[in-house]
């Protein structure tokens, strides 16, 4: 409530897709409005503060205009009113707005869409290509819906929502944007790349007051896309939409998926980069997120020496998204910097806890924010093997497991150059002895998180050596029990548990429940998925949603499916690419 007070408020429009209508409602008390104008509240006299905190939102964003108000009658004598939450049971007076962006960044004045080099500025205006052949909706995320979106479940089973999340239609009001960044891929700066097959089709805020980016990926060409079409595919598709709610079931900071849509238009892809060319079908995820900037988004515009639109983006970053981090402080983007090191730190420990490879951790895929972004070729460990590479496109093992907090370093290490700019000899300093520190803060919460999974309370001496010696998940005790130390093992872990104080077997039992996961998101069950969903059997992609929402949870149908167990034979050579 206290950001939006910054802003100047304005009147939300109610808007129908594919068409605009605006109405007035006079005001009664504890009626139902549907838009409501914040000066005529003051004219009639109304002082009810929760009825003004509930309108007190930024007129920069969408939002969902169906409130209901009614009189508190715990308390008639004051006058205090509530908002019932109600979720909308239609697309009809739910709208999205770009302008929290366009007001304050510099927009591309091309308004072609073709593939092109963007100067001097941040997004540029592009509009989804929709589908020529029917599309077909796979899977929505029930609570991204409900607990982000404010939407009923039922409306997405309405063409208004069909034609949203394919891209076919723009809500009113709405300008979808292409993000322009760059990155080091690999290691080496491809300069330009940018959303080429993503757009940025709106903000919305919630009645949590809370805004969220919406984004269609796999919804057609911008002037970001050079040599590709724009296009995603089934398989890459429920890849992510799958691992990204996994993610956040796992209490992994993740962008979340709300829908997954399949065409019947052609896609064509080599999958594994050897020639065999197949003919697949596009399909398109609306993913969402507090924001999509990453460190690519500051190093495109250090690059090109764009230093005055470079501090602009770095001062709304942090003016929106950093609350902790002074926006007036003159140290404001070392502080900033320091945030991204220790969030990043947290960020990969947490990955390492649960044995996930992203994949392509280049600096374009680098999220700002500190969450997992742009799910491709990723993969969960079988057991643990530091050199495990889940993408086969990785010919260097660049990205493997065991590397990927190196990595981190790396990615920060080329977002403090492109801070450099904006930075005094005393700051570049100061920024320097911060990077330097990522490494302990890494390591201490590495040490943190298995220390939990391993039912460890306090400090010890011996602890990294149970930790170095149990890097395995369940179903694996089998194997390292097997193991010439492992009875040794087992003796140093009961010494060690005694000295747990105030601890019991079941509460330790407990906690480790809790922080070790049954089931976790591995290759071969989102292949086995992929497969049916390939011939429009989507019954696996389902499964899994309900069983991922629960990962700490044992489920019987995910028990009889093997999830819990090691690889099946047929999948012992699967293989991922960044093909997708």
């Amino acid at each position: 409530m206290l950001q939006g007070a910054r802003r100047t408020i304005t009147n939300f429009p109610v808007a129908y897709l594919g068409r605009s209508r605006t109405r007035s409602i006079g005001f009664l008390s504890c009626c139902l409005i549907r838009r409501l104008q914040f000066p005529r509240l003051l004219l009639l006299g109304v002082t009810c503060h929760a009825v003004v905190c509930s309108l007190w939102r930024p007129g920069l964003a969408g939002s969902a205009s169906l409130l209901r108000l009614y009189s508190n009658k715990s308390n008639p004598e004051q006058g205090y009113c509530e908002r019932e939450v109600r979720l909308a049971s239609s697309l009809d007076f739910w709208t999205l707005s770009s302008e929290n962006l366009i007001a304050v960044l510099p927009i591309d004045p091309v308004k072609e869409n073709y593939v092109r080099k963007v100067k001097n500025c941040v997004f540029s205006i592009a509009f989804p290509t929709p589908f020529k052949s029917r599309v077909h909706l796979v899977a929505v995320s029930k609570q991204v819906l409900e607990d982000i979106l404010d939407l009923d479940l039922s409306v997405s089973e309405t063409d208004d929502f069909i034609q949203l999340v394919s891209g076919e239609k723009i809500v009113p009001g709405s300008i979808p944007l292409a993000h322009r960044y760059g990155g080091h891929q690999f290691g080496i700066w491809a300069d330009q790349l940018g959303d080429g097959r993503a757009h940025l089709i709106g903000i919305y805020m919630n009645r949590q007051g809370e805004k969220w980016e919406l984004q269609l990926k796999g919804s057609g060409k911008t002037p970001y896309s050079r040599n590709g079409d724009g296009r995603a595919v089934l398989r890459s598709s429920v890849r992510e939409f799958l691992c990204s709610e996994a993610m956040y079931y796992l209490r992994i900071p993740t962008s979340r998926a709300a829908s997954l849509v399949v065409s019947d238009d052609a896609v064509w892809r080599d999958q594994f980069y050897n020639g065999n060319v197949v003919k697949e079908r596009g399909a398109v995820v609306l993913r969402v997120a507090k924001s999509w900037f990453r460190i690519g988004s500051l190093e495109i515009l250090a690059h090109y020496g764009e230093l005055d639109l470079l501090r602009m983006l770095l001062d709304f970053i942090i003016q929106e998204h950093f609350p902790s981090v002074d926006a007036k402080e003159p140290n404001r983007y070392l502080d900033f910097f320091s945030t991204v090191v220790s969030e990043t730190a947290q960020l990969i420990a947490l990955w390492m806890s649960v044995g996930f490879a992203h994949g392509v951790c280049n600096t374009d895929n680098f999220s700002l924010l500190s969450i997992t972004i742009d799910y491709g070729p990723f993969g969960f460990m079988e057991a643990y093997n530091p050199d495990f590479v889940p993408n086969t496109s990785d010919d260097e093992r660049r990205y493997k497991i065991g590397n990927q907090a190196n990595i981190g370093m790396f990615n920060l290490n080329k977002l403090l150059q492109a801070l450099n700019p904006l930075l005094d000899p005393r700051q570049k300093q100061l920024a320097a002895q911060i990077l330097e520190g990522y490494p302990i803060l890494y390591d201490t919460r590495f040490r943190e998180l298995f220390k939990a999974k391993l039912g460890l309370l306090g400090k010890s001496k011996g602890d990294d050596d149970l930790i170095a010696f149990l890097l395995h998940q369940f179903w694996a005790l089998k194997m390292i029990s097997k193991h010439k130390l492992f009875p040794a093992w087992v003796s140093q872990y009961l010494l060690r548990l005694k000295s747990n104080m105030n601890d019991s077997d079941s509460e330790r039992r407990k906690r480790m429940t809790t922080v070790n996961p049954r089931y976790v998101l591995k290759n071969w069950m989102v292949e086995s998925a992929v497969q049916k969903a390939e011939r429009n059997d989507f019954s696996e992609v389902h499964l899994l949603q309900q069983v991922l929402r629960r990962p700490f949870q044992k489920h019987s149908a995910a028990e009889t499916a093997g999830y819990s167990s090691p690889t099946p034979s047929w999948a012992k050579d699967l293989r991922v690419s960044c093909s997708s």
